[in-house]
């Protein structure tokens, strides 16, 4: 297995995608690629358990286990398909503020929890993708500290745009305070109408500030389609497993796995020259 191919996907706003992106792409991995791959839920909404028809009520442990009650992850990580594990969140994470930052005395390492408590899983994974709330806040900062790699996902509309130059910045800045290694691993464009030329304009203007910033931006974009919504309401799991013909716009996970296996492999090599080079 790989050690460090841990995402984190990213967004300082809700209703771009991130779980449809997360479940969806982890289940092509696992289903055409046959890898191994871990999602973790960090959002109190559980969405990542609701995709694939788990009520996130059901389990004994989550993630707020592992990061406030020394839970070893293997006693809270569910299988839900071959392949496809699930460390999954509940409205506990609602409290996590509450119960940590009053208590630096006991949690000394606050944006280490999660990065503490999932020491040595990721050997056992080929990837692990980090379903992240809705904001920049404490949980997302432990989600960036762990992760080796972000992809931020956005709408390509006016204030999502703005919305995208900002998480950069804020990405950055924690990287120099918390987490040197981490790097952008790609901008993806979510629910994409491509008929549309204010998308079209923002796509564009997305991609000249990505090239201006040395990120790398997907050429794959994910169309907008009532597809995902149908398939976890009708089917109780993502599209990429429920879906039985060849719908085009389901078929762009195919598109978006080999970018990004292709993106990953890139990823591992300079990780391998720049570890080489330092030896």
């Amino acid at each position: 297995m790989c050690v460090g191919n841990v995402y984190s996907i990213s967004m300082n706003k809700g209703g771009v995608g991130k779980t449809s992106l997360v479940t969806n792409l982890a289940s092509i991995l696992a289903k055409k690629y046959k890898k191994k791959v871990l999602i973790i839920d960090t959002d109190a909404q559980g969405n990542s358990s609701l995709a694939f028809g788990k009520n996130p009520y059901e389990f004994e442990n989550t993630i707020y286990d592992v990061m406030l009650h020394g839970c070893d992850p293997k006693d809270a990580i569910q299988k839900l398909r071959k392949n496809i594990y699930l460390l999954p969140a509940n409205d506990d994470m609602n409290f996590l503020e509450f119960d940590v930052l009053p208590h630096l005395d006991k949690y000394t390492r606050p944006y280490y929890l999660l990065k503490d408590g999932m020491k040595g899983i990721e050997e056992e994974f080929d990837y692990i993708f980090i379903d992240t709330p809705p904001s920049l806040g404490f949980m997302a900062g432990n989600c960036l500290t762990y992760a080796n790699h972000v992809i931020i996902p956005f709408v390509p509309e006016m204030y999502d745009v703005k919305g995208l130059i900002r998480v950069v910045k804020a990405i950055a800045d924690f990287r120099n305070d918390y987490n040197p290694s981490l790097d952008i691993s790609g901008v993806l464009g979510m629910k994409v109408e491509s008929g549309t030329s204010l998308h079209s304009e923002m796509l564009q203007a997305a991609r000249k500030y990505c090239d201006q910033a040395g990120i790398y931006m997907y050429d794959t974009v994910i169309p907008k389609t009532i597809a995902f919504a149908k398939a976890v309401a009708y089917s109780s799991m993502p599209a990429i497993l429920s879906s039985e013909d060849k719908n085009k716009l389901v078929a762009s996970y195919d598109v978006l796995a080999d970018e990004f296996l292709e993106v990953s492999s890139q990823n591992e090599l300079k990780g391998t020259v720049k570890n080489g080079t330092e030896e």
